[in-house]
């Protein structure tokens, strides 16, 4: 499998994010101090039906009662998805050193925008270089759509290369809460500490 996305120089992008629609709803989750949380009522999230590193269907309700980190991205990507996908799962490593019963609690996800190349098998290769916590998952074309529509996650088929097409997409860490509700975006941008200090807050 290529994997050149490892071994390319890691250049920084400026993060795009795709527009939030807010709802009126009461977060389930709160900070120090009784603080809302940053998506508290923003309409991200939903049902979807992908599957994982051996084929097998995973749900979104699958992982109700459980805290979930979801990124958006595809294996193939050259530089800003493993930047991304390192800088959360270090931070993930870190909160889980400092509070392992609660991170024990929290499923962090790696969802592929590229399912034409992204096979069950790929994604779950990808995944596995990071953390062997971090969920790949896959699906067809439809279902990887209604996936990222259900959490504002943009993606287009982007220019084609010398090595083969690459895919514009937003780099959103979602944060969300034990229902499936919007917290917060971890702050990858920002280093391991950062998002390791972002779940701290709000994993409780």
């Amino acid at each position: 499998m290529n994997h050149r996305a490892m071994t390319y120089r890691i250049r920084l992008f400026a993060a795009a994010l795709a527009p939030l629609v807010l709802l009126a709803c009461n977060a389930d989750s709160t900070g120090p101090a009784g603080e809302s949380p940053p998506l508290a009522g923003a309409a991200i999230g939903g049902p979807f039906t992908l599957a994982d590193k051996a084929g097998r269907e995973v749900r979104w309700q699958d992982f109700q009662g459980k805290y979930r980190i979801v990124y958006f991205g595809y294996t193939f990507c050259p530089d800003a998805c493993p930047l991304d996908v390192q800088v959360m799962m270090q931070g993930f490593a870190a909160f889980e050193r400092d509070k392992p019963k609660l991170a024990a609690q929290v499923q962090p996800i790696f969802i592929s925008i590229d399912p034409a190349r992204d096979t069950p098998a790929v994604v779950g290769e990808f995944a596995g270089h990071f953390s062997p916590r971090l969920l790949g998952l896959t699906g067809t074309a439809a279902q990887v759509d209604q996936a990222a529509k259900a959490f504002s996650a943009y993606y287009a088929k982007g220019k084609q290369t010398g090595g083969g097409y690459l895919m514009d997409h937003s780099r959103v860490a979602y944060l969300m809460g034990r229902k499936g509700e919007p917290i917060s975006m971890l702050p990858v941008d920002k280093g391991p500490q950062a998002v390791a200090a972002e779940l701290a807050k709000w994993v409780n």
